[in-house]
């Protein structure tokens, strides 16, 4: 035993003094790598649906549903199972309401109370007895352990399980009792959640999603393209902020900004108004999703300020671009491009038509430069994006949990793209003078999003880090982006739709290849047979054919548009991915109606489950990343073992 291996087995043996200790650890570790693995569920481009994305939740993608047919099969009626579904979903509301109705509380508490146990049962059954103690809620865990590891065939117990459930109603407690065994479950029904990309934009409440992840139990996310204007907005960049904006008054959304963050846009509207006010701003109407209205006057108003927040941002963008030449975006600085007495844009040479050329805040002489009320309106929308600590917690949330990329059990999970050459080898993309491809391309813009946050990172850097967060939203060897361009110039204020066309990057075009996709998985060290790429971004058109299963089942794509503003497009609400012991499950959603008809009505999404791939064995614990850390503290442990009983070091007895 050399002296760094004798140091390591000293420092274990403090957490493991004795022989039975460690003995008792090796047992212990080795019984969990014989249970099912746990399962996973991903999901991508939520977009500030809170309300779907909660009830997929709380359903599991259908999960909750399932166990629940398979426990109680025949023996209670659909209707029965309907509620039951329900009533775990949505405790609290669903209780209200069948208390307003129900005639025999007793009975109906007695038989849920039952059922829930049963359900519970079946969802913890794949974890040790120590992982679900650790999820009940303090005030009810001696109870709910003493119903899950009781046999229901026990006669012996009956009579013990009856006065348990007798006494939780008598005392009053069932509603709270019922309450927390529904979150029990659906804490077990998911170990892990996997966010790939796009929590923010479209929707009205990625705040609420985020406060919701804030108190999950266990997720990490792969930063989207959306999630980083937000970060680049919370650091400090104006051009992101200004694309936020934009974006939310796109979309008539600013419940988020607003209600959520507390974003000042009063300054916003006055400027707008004082700017705009005899502009009808035709292009700048917002779109209005399903269930969403506005009087006249508040549209136009949006309009006005979606029109000034825009002009403002294509200014912002333009000195970056300039800032940053090796970038090759100066020609995205399209103000400098229009002829204002012919009300034309030269775009690669070619003029082509204004639908509009009212810009009372350019000088044709300087396009880009900002007047003194755009300067100052700017300094005030930034202070108030910086100074908003609930925005300030969200993003530090989304740094702490999340990165560019991850890897977990031999699935490789990614937003949107790998940077690619035309033959499918992996693109050199060049940063701060040094090239980056794969792995170490997305590795180093995760460190350089994180120096835009550390108070230690130098100026210089610093600057060019904020910088970066515009390049990534549409930058075209973004990982995030990968387009030729981004054209929101040209669907504002061209005629001619040609110049609309945003041509997809390498990896778009290719990812249908096998040989591609284990290209890139070879280059994230990823090995074995059962390997994936995971990733949303780009929409499947189911409507029209697409499968999301591309490369032969190499890639899965999860973005089936969570977005209403989506739904037209691809004809259905979003995939979710659920990957349990048995193999993969890919979920088909229809769109969703609202929480308060899946309380009152009892509609759940309606979704059509895929079987993607199914394992010839049921995958345990020890065949996931986890099981081979288990295994390396086992090797350790053995270790100890041996030197306690050879004398090499010492038990530490009381």
């Amino acid at each position: 035993m050399n002296t760094d291996e004798e140091r390591y087995l000293s420092l274990l043996s403090h957490t493991f003094p004795t022989i039975a200790d460690a003995a008792g650890e090796i047992i212990n570790l080795e019984a969990i790598l014989n249970l099912p693995k746990g399962t996973e569920h991903f999901l991508a481009d939520i977009h500030g649906e809170h309300e779907a994305f909660i009830h997929v939740l709380k359903n599991a993608s259908g999960n909750i549903k399932r166990k629940v047919s398979e426990i109680f099969g025949t023996t209670i009626r659909e209707a029965e199972k309907k509620e039951l579904c329900t009533l775990i979903y949505y405790p609290e509301q669903k209780l209200e309401l069948i208390k307003a109705v129900e005639q025999d509380l007793d009975d109906w508490y007695h038989i849920t109370i039952h059922q829930l146990v049963k359900v519970c049962r079946e969802v913890s059954s794949k974890y040790t007895r120590s992982k679900v103690r650790k999820s009940l809620p303090e005030e009810f865990s001696y109870i709910i352990e003493e119903l899950l590891h009781e046999r229901p065939d026990d006669q012996d117990k009956a009579a013990y399980v009856a006065v348990i459930v007798d006494t939780i109603i008598s005392t009053g407690r069932a509603d709270d009792f019922i309450i927390a065994i529904c979150n029990v479950i659906h804490r077990l029904a998911i170990d892990q959640l996997h966010i790939l990309g796009d929590i923010y934009d479209r929707g009205p409440g990625a705040h609420i999603i985020m406060d919701t992840l804030r108190q999950y139990h266990s997720w990490d996310i792969q930063w989207g393209n959306h999630d980083m204007l937000w970060m680049g907005a919370s650091a400090g960049n104006d051009a992101c902020i200004c694309n936020v904006l934009r974006l939310s008054l796109r979309y008539a959304n600013l419940a988020t900004l607003e209600e959520g963050y507390g974003i000042n846009l009063v300054p916003l509207a006055t400027f707008a108004l004082d700017t705009y006010g005899n502009d009808p701003c035709t292009e700048f109407i917002p779109k209005l999703l399903k269930g969403t209205s506005m009087d006249v006057k508040t549209l136009q108003l949006t309009a006005k300020m979606h029109k000034a927040i825009s002009v403002i941002q294509f200014k912002l963008e333009a000195a970056i671009f300039h800032r940053r030449p090796e970038w090759n975006m100066e020609d995205r600085c399209l103000l400098e491009y229009i002829d204002f007495e012919h009300q034309t844009c030269t775009i690669d040479g070619k003029a082509y038509a204004m639908k509009s050329c009212h810009f009372p805040t350019i000088d044709p002489k300087n396009p880009s430069a900002m007047t003194e009320e755009e300067t100052l309106l700017m300094q005030r929308l930034h202070h108030s994006f910086r100074v908003s600590e609930k925005l300030r917690k969200h993003i530090r949330t989304i740094l702490s949990h999340g990165c560019m990329y991850n890897i977990c059990n031999q699935n490789l999970l990614f937003h949107a793209s790998i940077p690619l050459n035309a033959d499918g080898s992996l693109k050199s993309v060049e940063i701060l003078g040094q090239k980056y491809a794969g792995r170490e391309l997305m590795s180093y813009i995760g460190q350089l999003v994180r120096a835009a946050f550390q108070n230690d990172t130098p100026t210089d850097l610093k600057q060019y880090a904020k910088d970066y967060f515009l390049y990534l939203w549409c930058g075209k060897d973004s990982p995030l982006f990968d387009k030729s361009k981004m054209a929101t110039f040209e669907r504002y204020f061209l005629e001619d739709k040609e110049t609309y066309k945003e041509e997809k990057g390498n990896y778009f075009l290719l990812r249908d290849s096998s040989d591609v996709c284990d290209r890139i998985l070879d280059a994230f060290g990823i090995q074995g047979t059962n390997r994936h790429i995971i990733n949303g971004h780009v929409p499947v058109h189911a409507s029209k054919g697409e499968n999301p299963i591309k490369a032969g089942g190499r890639l899965m794509v999860i973005d089936g548009g969570f977005s209403e503003a989506y739904h037209s497009e691809t004809g259905i609400a979003g995939y979710t991915l659920v990957y349990h012991s048995r193999g993969f499950q890919l979920v088909q959603h229809e769109p969703f109606t609202s929480t308060e008809d899946a309380i009152m009505q009892g509609t759940d999404i309606k979704s059509t489950t895929q079987i993607v791939e199914m394992s010839t064995h049921r995958m345990l614990v020890a065949d996931t990343d986890k099981g081979q850390e288990l295994k390396a503290q086992i090797s350790d442990l053995k270790k100890l073992l041996y030197a306690y009983r050879h004398g090499m070091i010492t038990e530490k007895r009381n």
